[in-house]
């Protein structure tokens, strides 16, 4: 079974989606077989590494998800594209434990090729996001560095923990992201120090950078490890790639 990791945070504009993209790459460059999951109805994932949305999800449809999975540009990262359909977001939206389990056992069944799966969420607490846990092995959560970064995570972890005691054993803390960090701000040596001080050892050593590679790069349709290899932003994402293969 491979690890199957959920990218997740109610908040937009933390760098959720640049996370998703970018460790799925950076797993995908260290050999891992790699598949990016875009299950963010803005489908920001699959614009962002050059590809369409689909008409339908692949998720919802009859066919095998082999059938829906696109190649990229890299041999070992392969993408499951996602859907702006108002349908289809409803259908997966109208959340059961029996449509989870579904999704789950959808997963389980047709991602064992896979070393790693990489699910890119909704920035909600519905049950979009609520199904992606469920059907995940391991949560990352990237905070944003700015005052209110703690604001809403206590919603987050509690849905996580339900979560975890409805299916014991199988999601984990995969870790938080210290995303967008700027080290000539106080501001952002303190959140860094409340998020370490409160959660320890979950948080992730890696801090990512503000950098407008993250701007940039999704408007080439790839990834940062590809658009600017030599940039603050590539190097931490490495970083943090080798951290997530590290806690396996």
């Amino acid at each position: 079974m491979p690890r199957i990791f959920c990218v997740a945070n109610q908040k937009g504009g933390v760098g959720k989606t640049t996370t998703a993209v970018n460790l799925a790459w950076g797993l995908a460059l260290a050999n891992q077989k790699t598949l990016l999951i875009d299950l963010d109805p803005q489908c920001n994932a699959t614009t962002g590494l050059g590809l369409q949305p689909v008409d339908r999800h692949p998720l919802l449809g009859d066919l095998p998800l082999r059938d829906s999975i696109l190649a990229s540009r890299l041999e070992t990262l392969h993408i499951l594209p996602g859907c702006r359909s108002f349908q289809d977001v409803d259908l997966l939206e109208k959340g059961t434990q029996s449509r989870r389990q579904w999704l789950q056992q959808h997963l389980d069944a047709e991602t064992g090729v896979f070393d790693a799966v990489i699910i890119d969420s909704p920035p909600s607490l519905g049950e979009l996001t609520q199904a992606a846990l469920a059907s995940s092995t391991e949560v990352i959560m990237p905070i944003q560095c700015e005052y209110y970064a703690m604001e809403g995570l206590t919603q987050m972890i509690h849905v996580i923990r339900d979560i975890m005691k409805n299916q014991p054993g199988r999601l984990t803390f995969g870790g938080i992201l210290l995303t967008m960090f700027d080290p000539n701000f106080q501001l952002t040596h303190e959140v860094d120090r409340e998020v370490r001080d409160f959660f320890g050892d979950i948080v992730f050593d890696t801090r990512i950078p503000r950098d407008i590679v993250f701007s940039e790069s999704p408007s080439h349709g790839q990834s940062v490890l590809t658009y600017a290899p030599r940039s603050r932003g590539a190097r931490a994402y490495i970083e943090l790639c080798m951290e997530v293969l590290d806690r396996d």
